[in-house]
């Protein structure tokens, strides 16, 4: 039966995951939860772990396997294959890729620190690829994710890599060599604030409110924070301005802050976690030989 055209999904191309971590989750959740893709028509492989394929089949009703002989025939014949493996396992993962594929099979890579450059040297020749950063807001529809194309990436591969992660959240397609600080912001961003809710909320704890009490103000107070600076299109140092009465109580924690150098902590933790992408990517590198 044909589908009509408002059932139809935004991608119709399958889709196969060679990774089954975390983030592919999260883009695999967000594509299925917004009808941007049908179930059966996106696979998920990895090297061995089969409770967690199977948690993947009962949760999302996807393709899975890890049996090596079934994954090399779903790789050969998939158009566009996701790299989500773990950073260690990329470079003995894309050196057995690389003879499977043709030129019209498309790549995104989610590795962090895996240049275009390296990742081609890898597959052992100039294969179109898309590199990017997506974050795992993106299961939600909430995601932020940076985007770098190669030279061999034609238009309609363009707007297919663009299609699958607008339809989860924001992209912002930037120069490869700013990658490894686009990690360091949106790609790690959650996890930072995320430890400050923990730090808010264990406050609020240690000061007598209960552990729902202390959650709810702390998760509202950082939802509305952010909606203000959308909303608004105020600058944050505008609005934090505009609450911070002289001698108050609010100028009096953040002068605490200071003194732990929160601002220029906040920003060398940007930059240690770019310089880890770097350094990843050297270690990448290092392995094509």
């Amino acid at each position: 039966m044909c589908q009509s055209p408002q059932n139809r999904p935004l991608i119709e191309k399958a889709i196969t995951f060679y990774g089954a971590g975390s983030m592919a989750e999260a883009i695999v959740r967000g594509l299925i939860s917004r009808s941007v893709m049908r179930p059966e028509d996106i696979t998920m492989l990895n090297r061995s772990n089969t409770q967690r394929l199977q948690e993947l089949l009962e949760r999302y009703d996807v393709q899975t396997s890890n049996d090596p002989e079934q994954k090399g025939e779903i790789l050969k014949n998939s158009p566009v294959i996701v790299l989500a493996m773990k950073p260690k396992e990329a470079a003995k993962a894309l050196k057995e890729l690389g003879p499977l594929l043709t030129g019209d099979q498309l790549i995104i890579s989610f590795i962090a620190g895996l240049s275009i450059q390296t990742a081609q040297s890898l597959l052992g020749h100039k294969q179109p690829i898309a590199r990017t950063m997506p974050n795992t807001s993106c299961s939600i529809g909430l995601g932020s994710t940076g985007v770098s194309f190669s030279k061999e990436m034609n238009e309609p591969m363009r707007q297919l890599v663009m299609t699958l992660f607008e339809a989860v959240g924001n992209v912002t397609v930037i120069e490869e060599d700013k990658m490894d600080i686009l990690t360091g912001i949106s790609g790690s961003g959650p996890a930072y604030f995320y430890y400050m809710m923990e730090a808010m909320t264990a406050a609020g704890i240690r000061g007598g409110l209960t552990a729902d009490q202390s959650r709810e103000l702390t998760l509202q107070t950082i939802m509305g924070a952010a909606r203000m600076v959308q909303v608004t299109g105020e600058q944050p140092s505008a609005l934090r301005a505009k609450i911070t009465s002289p001698n108050g109580s609010t100028q009096a924690a953040l002068e605490r802050l200071d003194q732990g150098d929160f601002f220029e902590t906040v920003i060398a933790a940007v930059n240690r976690c770019a310089e880890r992408s770097r350094e990843m990517g050297t270690v990448l590198k290092g392995q094509i030989s």
